[in-house]
This record gives structure tokens, C-alpha cells and sequence, in this order.
């Protein structure tokens, strides 16, 4: 395996890629076999690909970490020789990025870099025009031969995948440890309203951490196999840097994407103002419609829209923007506008993740002073909450979703995070509940 940091790829990162169509697999089963790192990711209308193993790692670090990253892959992808038969199968590297430029290195974050990308050695697609399997490796010792035949090794271990029976029943959280009281963040919110009034902040986005210790190690297949069912049309995904012991996941299904770039068609949207869900339809659409009459929470929303396309106006010929709508998901409701872009030229969709990050639904307005309120509130670390996750390709198109309703889990813990976005007439109180349903997702998926 090549580890790449920036400004350090050999002359000799020759990659070749090769990809053959399969009989689909069970995904749960070709997980639970896959070397670590382990690389899930799945979006609506994209494939599906579970990878194992890494055939090449890039890592960067410091407020330069969007260009390091995108700089290494054009040099480790010059080298091409690719043998896909589709575009899906072709050599996608996966990861994303810490939500500071700083580094983060407290728990749980401490396997994980500023950024950190891996191309997979061996990867299952799920497409539309079918299930393909693909083969990568990288190295001054990388040929066509030995790809070809690790390719044929794989498909016949794949083939004799054992059926995983039944989904795992969650693991059980034994205890749990907020990193804030009510008292604390009362406090804290009260004096972010207070610089909101004062005229120093527009909005900001503060979060906690939740620490909890399970009855049994968690079984990430099963997890996503849940989340799955669950919650359909998340962006789900999967990250484990290698090397750390205990192996660290970090996972999630977030409602939020960041940013998709297919040539220069550029999909986006702002997704920010929360309510539950019903018990009945009757309730449901009650909470729907006070979302969409509630000024706070269509102030803050408004905030979001009207930030993000300023953010893609210098980089845009045209910004255009949807219809605002009520998005459900099975624990939370969600003001939603679709906003999307043509570029004026082309760019990497790495250079839109770094004009995009953070968006306002996760950092605030104007940005450094927001950054500033989380950093000297938050006592935690965010490390990789709330960032771009996601993958890119050669072509520099790509997809990256905001990392939310996401944990870390080793061995018998994991920690989870939740934030909500603060404006001039947020209630702590409300506020702190807010979080408490934005932990659900994934703390449903680990209560017995």
C-alpha cells in the first residue's frame, strides 16, 4: 500500500485498476470480511460501494488540506492504467476531512487526520446497470498480471460469501456521559444569543457529545444494515483510517449533502430548521406546518439559502434555486431548498467542498466569528462531525455529504454528536431537546 502525504507521491505511484461484473453479493457479508480500512458509501441515485483494504492512503493536514489533497490525487491518477467496463468502477478515492483547520488529536479523533482519502484495494459496486467488482493497486510493483489475477481471487472468495443470516439486535448502551450539563449549555446559549442581539453573530451552530459504553462491541454491518432500512434516503457511510488499535469507525447517515459536481452541474441545498415527528398523520402534518410557519426556524433557514449561494456565486454562471419543502426523515422534519449551479468553468469538486465548508446549517454567519463561538464553547473536539465526507474521482467529479447524525465507535463505545443552529430568539431549553432528537438516529441503533 503507497502512503501518500502531500508533496510526497513518487515518480513510481503507478496504479493499475482493474473490474469485472458480478453476481451481487451481500453487502452485509462482504463487509464483515473486509480488511480494515473498511470504506462504505451510499447516496440517493449514486452506487453503492463497499470497499476493503487500501491500495493507496493520502493524508493532509493545516487550512491547506482541500488542495494537498486534490494536488496528490492528480499526480497519483497521471499514472492511470484503468480497465473499469463502467464509469462506477473505476478508481474513486474515499474519505473527507476534519471540521477545523486545526489538528484534533483527543479522543475519539486521534486516528484521524486533517484529511485523509483511500483508494480501495478492492471495492463491490452496486450500479444501475449492475454489481461490479474492482481490483486497485498502486506502486512501483503494480501490473496489470498480478491485478488480473488478484481480480479472479476475489470474485470466487466473494462468490463463496456465507449467507450473514439475520440483522443483529442493537448492542445495548450500558452508561452514557454528556460532555455539557443543562446548566452549561443554558449558559453557553444565552451568551450566543446575547452576541446575536449584540450584532456580532448572524447565527451559530453548537453541538455536544454524547459518550456512551455499550453491553457488546458493536457489529458495523449489522448497524448499517439498519440504518438501511431506517433511513433509505441518507447519505450513509463508513470511514476507518488504518493502523488504529482499537479499530475506529466512523459512520453516520446525515440527510445533508454538501456538494455533487458532474461536469459543471453542481447539486446542492440548504437543509436547516428542525421539528419531530407525529405519532399519528394528523400530528405529523400539525408539526410539519408549524416548521413552516415558525419565523425562527425560517429565519435561520433563510440564513443557509442565502450563504450558500454567495459562497457559489464567484465560482457559477448561473445560481438557481428551488422550491422550499418539508423533508421527513423517521425522527425529524427538516426545512429543505435544493439549490443548484453551473460553473463558469471547470473546477474540482474538491474546490467547491472548500468554498462550501462550512455551510452556515453547521457553522454560522459571518464564518470566522461563528468558528471562533464554537471553538471556545464546544468542550469537545468536532474532528471529522459536521465535515465533508465523501469521494472523488480522476475527472474531479464527485460527491460529498455533511457529516451529522454520525459517531465513532471502538470496541464497547461510541461517541455520538448532534448540534442545532442558535439565532436571536433560540430558547435553551427547546434548544437542548433539539439535540436530544438529532441523537436519535443513531443512538436508536445501539439501545437494546
Amino acid at each position: 500500500m503507497e502512503s501518500l502525504r502531500s508533496g510526497e507521491v513518487p515518480g513510481s505511484a503507478h496504479l493499475v485498476s482493474r473490474a469485472v461484473q458480478i453476481d451481487s453479493p451481500s453487502f452485509r457479508a462482504w463487509l464483515d470480511v473486509a480488511d480494515t480500512p473498511r470504506t462504505v458509501w451510499t447516496a440517493p441515485s449514486e452506487a453503492t460501494v463497499v470497499g476493503s483494504g487500501a491500495a493507496a492512503t493520502l493524508s493532509a493536514d493545516g487550512p491547506d488540506r482541500f488542495t494537498a489533497i486534490q494536488e496528490t490525487a492528480e499526480t497519483l491518477f497521471s499514472s492511470g492504467d484503468v480497465h473499469a467496463g463502467t464509469e462506477a468502477a473505476c478508481p474513486r478515492l474515499f474519505g473527507g476531512f476534519a471540521f477545523h483547520d486545526r489538528d484534533e488529536d483527543g479522543a475519539p479523533w486521534d486516528a484521524f487526520p486533517g484529511a485523509r482519502f483511500v483508494l480501495p484495494r478492492v471495492q463491490v459496486t452496486e450500479a444501475e446497470n449492475g454489481t461490479w467488482l474492482t481490483v486497485n493497486a498502486v506502486g512501483p510493483d503494480a501490473d496489470a498480471e498480478s491485478v488480473e489475477a488478484r481480480l479472479a481471487a476475489e470474485q470466487e472468495r466473494i462468490a463463496d460469501l456465507p449467507d450473514p443470516g439475520p440483522v443483529a439486535e442493537p448492542p445495548g448502551v450500558v452508561s452514557r456521559t454528556r460532555t455539557m450539563s443543562t446548566a452549561d449549555w443554558r449558559e453557553s446559549v444565552e451568551a450566543a444569543v446575547e452576541r446575536i442581539r449584540a450584532g456580532d453573530l448572524q447565527k451559530v451552530v453548537l453541538a455536544q457529545a454524547l459518550r456512551t459504553e455499550l453491553a457488546r462491541e458493536v457489529s458495523i454491518p449489522d448497524l448499517l444494515a439498519r440504518l438501511a432500512d431506517t433511513y433509505p434516503d441518507c447519505y450513509r457511510f463508513l470511514v476507518e483510517p488504518e493502523g488504529a488499535e482499537p479499530r475506529a469507525s466512523f459512520f453516520g447517515a446525515t440527510p445533508e449533502r454538501l456538494v455533487k459536481r458532474r461536469g459543471r452541474t453542481v447539486e446542492t441545498g440548504a437543509l436547516a430548521g428542525t421539528t419531530g415527528r407525529g405519532d399519528t398523520p394528523t400530528e405529523d402534518e400539525w408539526l410539519a406546518e408549524e416548521l413552516r410557519d415558525s419565523e425562527k426556524n425560517a429565519h435561520e433557514h433563510q440564513l443557509v439559502a442565502d450563504a450558500i449561494r454567495e459562497q457559489l456565486a464567484p465560482l457559477a454562471s448561473s445560481v438557481r434555486t428551488g422550491e422550499r419543502s418539508v423533508r421527513r426523515l423517521a425522527t425529524v422534519q427538516h426545512l429543505f431548498t435544493p439549490i443548484t449551479a453551473t460553473l463558469s468553468r471547470d473546477q474540482h469538486v474538491l474546490s467547491l467542498v472548500e468554498a462550501l465548508h462550512p455551510t452556515p446549517a453547521v457553522g454560522g454567519l459571518p464564518p470566522e466569528r461563528a468558528l471562533e463561538t464554537i471553538r471556545d464553547t464546544e468542550p469537545f473536539d468536532r474532528g471529522w462531525y459536521a465535515a465533508p465526507v465523501g469521494w472523488f474521482d480522476a475527472a474531479g467529479n464527485g460527491s460529498f455529504a455533511v457529516a451529522l447524525r454520525s459517531a465513532v465507535a471502538r470496541e464497547t463505545s461510541a461517541t455520538l454528536f448532534a448540534g442545532v443552529g442558535i439565532v436571536a430568539d433560540s430558547d435553551p431549553d427547546r434548544e437542548w431537546d433539539e439535540v436530544q432528537l438529532k441523537y436519535r438516529p443513531i443512538l436508536d441503533e445501539l439501545e437494546a
